[in-house]
């Protein structure tokens, strides 16, 4: 009879290090397979220059050549998950496929369709926590209900993290991995490296950031370089004050085990503030989980129904970084460029979007969504909810971002917006953060006057929010 094998599942985990799935499998005492899906659920709908697929196109050939050294045959399968996963397992011998369960509504309902299709098959499906420190229901409140306010959260969160994984390491188990492979079948299909984008129907990207494990880990090492002036530096757009790891978190080719750990190993400042960062996220994970109907709707009942202005021909001058208001235009066009938008920005714009132009925040996380290398929907949808006003904080409607003052005060030499608006790169560290007052004896190179007035639509926000909140 053909060794059964263990069939591991990669989805948001391209790595190796501290790999749960991976480990989990190991300590089944069979030999492995992997697969990663190209999903045709997820990817049927995305664009053909899609920039995500050539990052995680990155990812899977170093992670192919990664397992190989490994002696851990990776197959790369294209179509719906509950037919090609089961087909696969049931073609290999898997007695059970491991994976790292995912907290967004689709995906859950997805596992939950592969899962049936595989114990209907007598094939055992095992999802592991990966992803998070702590999933699901692991931090509730004393009445065992989830918590919707971030700091009572954090310290629960950091409690618990504290107990679970106190004396933390990565506990790789190479040796028993190396003994179990030997017992791998000889008669096992050619497992060749991933399929040309291009044969998926994608066309390559350039990236400014590139994917696999050991960019992430170069990454890695960029930022705790100068982690401690991070509660600094960490605003200004101009600089490399950020981690910039967000997409290797996104598709796991560094572990949040790893990155908790080192933040609480810094003992300082940069630290600390890190360390809350990478909770905020969990909040949001577990926020989708316990309410997943906020990817659809607004948090807060009472602004479900806001009346929106949703001006197209505004919501389109501000994708394309067409405003009149240097720091949301530079920030645009830099997202639409690279793919990438420093944090401060996402907050500026979003504001900007919602509380000056009055448009749907779903709008604007949906255009997110479509160019964000990092898209992450738990972080988006929190995200865009914090800015709108409309998620779970005690006191949103009223926060409202000027965008000239944040301009002068995280850009004050115009250092970023001269890097993507060469219309009035010439103009001094005052005036480029508002154009419109240098009249017209200075040319701004047709560079548009603001498209609103931003104490006018201010009025307008509190008078939208105050009109849902009273009726």
């Amino acid at each position: 009879m053909t060794q059964a094998l263990t069939l591991v599942w990669f989805r948001r985990d391209l790595r190796t290090f501290d790999h749960t799935a991976l480990q989990t499998a190991i300590r089944q005492g069979r030999p492995l397979a992997a697969v990663f899906l190209f999903d045709r659920d997820i990817l049927d709908a995305l664009p053909a220059d899609d920039r995500r697929l050539s990052f995680i196109h990155q990812c899977l050939s170093e992670l192919h050549g990664k397992l190989a050294e490994l002696k851990i045959p990776l197959y790369f399968r294209h179509g719906r998950a509950d037919t090609e996963i089961p087909a696969l397992a049931a073609e290999l011998n898997a007695a059970a496929v491991v994976c790292a369960e995912d907290y967004e509504p689709q995906a859950i309902a997805r596992d939950t369709r592969v899962a049936a299709k595989l114990i209907g098959a007598n094939i055992e499906f095992q999802a592991v926590t990966d992803q998070v420190m702590l999933a699901k229901s692991a931090v509730m409140t004393q009445q065992d209900r989830p918590y919707q306010v971030f700091t009572p959260y954090y310290k629960a969160w950091l409690a618990i993290v504290a107990e679970q994984y106190a004396g933390w390491q990565s506990r790789d188990d190479w040796a028993t991995l190396q003994q179990l492979q030997q017992k791998l079948p000889n008669n096992l299909p050619a497992s060749p490296p991933p399929p040309a984008l291009a044969k998926l129907g994608f066309e390559a990207q350039t990236l400014v950031q590139n994917g696999g494990e050991t960019a992430a880990q170069a990454a890695l090492g960029d930022f705790l370089d100068i982690l401690a002036d991070y509660p600094l530096s960490r605003d200004f757009p101009a600089k490399r004050g950020t981690s910039q790891l967000s997409a290797h978190l996104r598709f796991g080719t560094l572990s949040i085990r790893h990155l908790v750990y080192l933040a609480k190993q810094a003992d300082n400042e940069g630290g600390a503030l890190w360390l809350k960062e990478l909770a905020w996220r969990e909040f949001f994970q577990q926020l989708l989980y316990h309410y997943p109907q906020v990817a659809e709707q607004a948090f807060r009942a009472e602004y479900r129904h806001l009346a929106w202005q949703n001006h197209p021909e505004w919501f389109e001058r501000w994708q394309n970084g067409q405003t009149g208001y240097p720091i949301i235009d530079a920030a645009m066009r830099a997202l639409k460029q690279t793919g990438q938008m420093h944090n401060r920005l996402r907050m500026i714009t979003a504001s900007f979007l919602c509380k000056d132009l009055l448009i749907d925040w779903r709008l604007g996380q949906d255009w997110f969504a479509a160019q964000l290398l990092d898209f992450d929907l738990a972080a988006n949808n929190g995200n865009w909810q914090w800015a709108a006003g409309t998620g779970c904080d005690a006191q949103p409607y009223f926060r409202i971002f000027n965008p000239i003052t944040q301009s002068y005060k995280f850009d004050p030499e115009g250092r970023f917006l001269r890097r993507y608006l060469p219309e009035i790169a010439h103009l001094d560290n005052t005036l480029i953060h508002a154009p419109w007052r240098a009249g017209s004896d200075i040319d701004c190179h047709g560079y548009p006057p603001p498209i609103v007035d931003h104490a006018v639509q201010r009025e307008q926000a509190m008078a939208l929010f105050a009109a849902a909140r009273t009726g």
